[in-house]
């Protein structure tokens, strides 16, 4: 992924913050979210933010201005979305437990079972939700094979020869979900081997959930694609549709903010961070994943090449080798760009390093602390 232009003014801001932090460009969230919402108003088709990926809830008002709501992985998400946002909650997950069954009942509008098992045990309890099943393609349109819920052996969704010849009458809707950074093409792929699996049981349903993965606000994402293939599937199947999008939402709407604690050599020169791709950002290293950095080049050939890496003890806490076009010194601060999605859930205190603080960068060029951790956020969470 190429680094994206930041104005100059915002520059000056983000490195006047402390370290590490994360910020969220609010500018730039409400770009991606009438994207979103002029998708809603031209298909009828419900967008949801995939907490998962981003779960700021300071941002919660902001979002539900745009689109419909929230879909959640679990009781404490679904909680989050129904307090914080207030608007559609839906729950996937692959097994609930039996006591969270009249909970999740109680606040979530759509309740997706991964099994028959999962659904004929907890079915009984359901008396509000719209029940559905998630179903699984079967076709792998990605390369991250521990994203691809279609892979060979996978647990996420019940395959065709797993059906019943008939639904279950409170069966409402289809859940599925395939992508991940992935565009429009590989949604209608994969909506063609689902169609050619499922289509005997859509007349009897009420929704269709697509997922998630939808890289909707990428520069590169085909959106009039997608607008006339969910007008094209609402029209012939009747359906209420749903996207799940996480990235889609906050694609390039944030920045970490990290300071270069000190410089080592070893065949090359490394960076020492006060960010840690292990503690802040682990997809860099269970994708893996290269994040763009404001004002480098993603390979280490450029006049000023640097491993970046982190203060942690692990050896293999690295971010990846980039080249500046001017030396890095011991002190000065770097912007990692897109770092909303998949970064703040996704914290931890591994070695003890200390939770980023995060911002908001308001669309007016000011900034406001959302939240500060200190030492008692990493103690009390282990006692």
């Amino acid at each position: 992924m190429k680094p994206h232009f930041i104005e100059k003014e915002k520059v000056a801001t983000l490195k006047s913050l402390p370290t590490p932090s994360f910020v969220i460009d609010e500018g730039r969230l409400i770009n991606n979210l009438k994207l979103l919402n002029d998708i809603e108003r031209k298909t009828g088709c419900k967008i949801l933010l995939a907490q998962k990926c981003f779960s700021t809830f300071r941002l919660y008002p902001l979002i539900g201005k745009y689109i419909s709501g929230t879909t959640a992985s679990g009781i404490y998400e679904a909680r989050l979305g129904k307090e914080e946002m207030g608007k559609e909650n839906h729950v996937f997950a692959p097994a609930f437990k039996s006591q969270d069954i009249n909970e999740l009942d109680d606040i979530c509008d759509h309740i997706v079972f991964n099994s028959w098992n999962q659904y004929f045990l907890h079915s009984p309890k359901c008396k509000k939700a719209s029940l559905g099943i998630r179903v699984n393609p079967q076709l792998s349109t990605q390369n991250h094979a521990i994203y691809d819920p279609c892979t060979s052996g996978s647990r996420l969704g019940v395959t065709i020869d797993q059906m019943p010849e008939k639904l279950p009458e409170n069966i409402e809707g289809f859940h599925f979900h395939t992508l991940c950074e992935q565009g429009f093409e590989d949604l209608e792929k994969t909506f063609e081997a689902f169609e050619q699996k499922f289509q005997k049981y859509l007349p009897s349903l009420k929704w269709l959930n697509f997922g998630g993965g939808h890289y909707i606000s990428h520069e590169n994402y085909n959106v009039k694609g997608l607008i006339n293939f969910l007008n094209r599937v609402r029209e012939k199947y009747n359906l209420q549709l749903y996207l799940e999008p996480g990235e889609g939402v906050v694609l390039n709407c944030g920045y970490m903010i990290t300071e270069v604690m000190d410089k080592v050599k070893n065949g090359m020169e490394i960076l020492i961070l006060d960010f840690s791709a292990a503690c802040h950002c682990p997809d860099i290293i269970e994708m893996p994943l290269l994040p763009p950095i404001f004002e480098a080049q993603d390979n280490p050939n450029g006049k000023y090449p640097y491993r970046l890496s982190s203060m942690t003890c692990l050896a293999g806490d690295v971010i990846g080798d980039y080249s500046f076009s001017q030396e890095i010194n011991i002190g000065d601060k770097i912007i990692i760009e897109d770092m909303a999605l998949y970064t703040m859930v996704k914290t931890n205190t591994f070695n003890g390093m200390p939770l980023p603080d995060i911002f908001l960068l308001k669309a007016d060029g000011s900034t406001e602390l959302i939240r500060r951790f200190c030492y008692k956020d990493f103690k009390e969470r282990l006692g």
